[in-house]
């Protein structure tokens, strides 16, 4: 089993480092800055490939890391953007299936997450498959007695390392490109052109994909101080989520519901008002690097998550917070 994380500008997409844990600790990195992102696989990652690439073009790094992949039996990509672009096209090339939305990945199949995650479906693959691990899930355990990996490149058939932008890319294309179309100065196949990259708009950001979440629960009490909370989170660059108990009273969107039978996210920040911290809903919180969280009850377990706790009447802080960011009377 391998990972395959796709990278940019040296960074790990959201669920890559467990992508790599699931696959044993084996990673291929492919994109740009392959060596600095591998820093941040110290004591999960036990065997690192890096391919330098220049630009994030998934058709044709499919039909060029294919032949290095024909040999493993199940490959395991990030649930990221990115995870999600490249993954059907390494199974077409592969000709294999896919396994998408996956929460647990082992040699035989996995366990796929269905019907807005009520469902969980065991799937057995019959031969070799690919497979997309969605982030936040399983985590990723850190061996700190574990040496870092030592990153080797990754030597292409044409016995140069693949640059998607050359016009001397070597022998690509075969009958895959032919289905697909060509790049006609390439010869490799045809991807779609990225003009622009437009920054998250937190007020809209998938909740698993967002690094910043200001999470509300029962302890604000109403509708109107979850759209307050909203208004917070749009200042503070952060999206917005709920527990159970609040989007079962309608007070939001059931898609921004986080927890076990809601969205698992692995947020930097969450910045909890008024949330209790019952299991189901901290264990779908993934591993935050800071927790903030505002409660009157001082032995809530959300309270014991945080690194710092505040014990206080959540809707007042909340509201002494907009007053400082400026949002509490807007509409």
């Amino acid at each position: 089993m391998v990972a395959v994380v796709p990278v940019r500008g040296g960074t790990l997409p959201l669920g890559g480092d467990e992508a790599v844990a699931e696959a044993g600790g084996v990673a291929l990195l492919v994109g740009e800055g392959c060596v600095a992102a591998a820093v941040a696989l110290a004591g999960i990652a036990v065997d690192v490939t890096v391919a330098e690439l220049s630009a994030f073009a998934p058709a044709a790094w499919a039909d060029r890391l294919g032949p290095h992949l024909v040999d493993v039996g199940v490959v395991v990509l990030p649930g990221s953007p990115d995870g999600r672009d490249l993954a059907p096209r390494l199974a077409h090339r592969l000709g294999r299936p896919l396994l998408a939305g996956a929460v647990a990945v082992h040699p035989g199949g996995a366990t796929v997450s269905r019907r807005g995650g009520l469902v969980l479906e065991h799937l057995v693959a019959p031969g070799p498959f690919v497979a997309t691990l969605q982030p936040g899930v399983r985590g990723a355990e850190v061996d700190d007695t574990r040496p870092p990996p030592t990153p080797r490149d990754l030597v292409f058939e044409d016995g140069r390392r693949f640059d998607v932008d050359s016009t001397a890319t070597g022998a690509g294309g075969g009958a895959d490109a032919a289905e697909v179309g060509t790049d006609a100065r390439t010869g490799l196949p045809a991807d779609a052109r990225c003009l622009s990259v437009e920054e998250a708009d937190p007020a809209t950001v998938d909740l698993h994909e967002a690094t910043r979440i200001v999470g509300g629960g029962a302890g604000l009490g109403s509708a109107d101080q979850l759209a307050l909370l909203r208004r917070v989170g749009l200042a503070l660059d952060a999206a917005y989520g709920a527990t159970r108990v609040v989007t079962d009273a309608g007070w939001v969107p059931v898609d921004r519901q986080i927890g076990t039978t809601g969205v698992t996210v692995d947020p930097r920040l969450y910045l909890a008002f008024g949330v209790s911290g019952a299991v189901q809903h901290t264990s779908g919180l993934g591993a935050p690097d800071h927790v903030i969280a505002v409660n009157t009850d001082p032995s809530c377990p959300m309270m014991g998550l945080a690194d710092l706790a505040v014990v206080a009447d959540a809707p007042a802080t909340l509201a002494a917070l907009a007053a400082l960011l400026g949002v509490l009377d807007d509409g």
